[in-house]
């Protein structure tokens, strides 16, 4: 099964794009190769493109406030969730550390995880200058511990698809973890697959997020579809 690699191209927000939207949170199916926001590439952020399309849906001719509470790295994919009140801007990022956002990622690796079940900590260090992270198995100076949970869900023509569930939020966590169980995503040369992808996009996919509303105290469950990527879709039924 050979996936197919294509260059990144930059497209503004559409109501197709738009997961969840109510009066404080606005949630977006993240295209892989976007950038969450501003860095030194030059390249439009999503943060300012989701401005744009509130802007202009609501007829907002001095902009729109637009809180970002959390990332996704630049080439993963899925639900993304900012703040378009202060207020809940500040709530949400109340529950982000308290750990009470529960989010659930798929990858796709070419090897089969031993055990197909478990949980990982490992203690990271993330390099900026280098934008790398690496994991070791016990605490050092300046690491973070890092938890995860993951299982194996299914295997289809040689690639496995894990489900993640992240207990810390640590850059490029699920990554560099994944990496050192022996499982690098598919795409992710910087953590051990063979070859990167041209579209700047590897085969970590954020599929879920859940949460209590911060303002309306109602359980929220938002769920992104797969990329339509021709590869994917050959995963969509385990999944699923």
């Amino acid at each position: 099964m050979a996936r197919p690699e294509f260059n990144y191209i930059s497209k503004d927000i559409t109501d197709k794009d738009v997961l969840y939207e109510d009066n404080h949170l606005i949630a977006v199916n993240k295209r892989a190769g976007d950038i969450v926001q501003v860095d030194d590439t030059g390249d439009e952020p999503l943060d300012d493109k989701v401005k744009r399309y509130i802007a202009q849906k609501y007829n907002k001719p001095n902009g729109a406030f637009l809180g970002v509470v959390h990332r996704l790295d630049r080439p993963v994919s899925g639900v993304i969730l900012f703040a378009k009140t202060s207020k809940a801007l500040e709530r949400i990022n109340k529950m982000f550390k308290a750990r009470e956002m529960h989010k659930t990622y798929y990858a796709i690796v070419r090897k089969r995880p031993q055990p197909e079940a478990g949980t990982l900590v490992h203690y990271l260090i993330k390099n900026p200058q280098k934008n790398v992270t690496k994991a070791h198995d016990k605490e050092v100076p300046g690491s973070q511990r890092s938890e995860l949970h993951y299982k194996l869900v299914g295997e289809m023509d040689g690639y496995y698809v894990i489900e993640v569930d992240p207990i810390t939020g640590r850059p490029h966590q699920i990554r560099v973890q994944l990496s050192t169980l022996g499982c690098p995503i598919v795409g992710d040369n910087k953590y051990g697959y063979p070859r990167g992808s041209l579209r700047k996009s590897i085969c970590l996919h954020a599929r879920r997020l859940q949460f209590i509303h911060p303002v309306k105290n109602e359980p929220i469950k938002i769920v992104a579809p797969l990329p339509k990527d021709g590869f994917w879709e050959k995963f969509e039924g385990l999944i699923a």
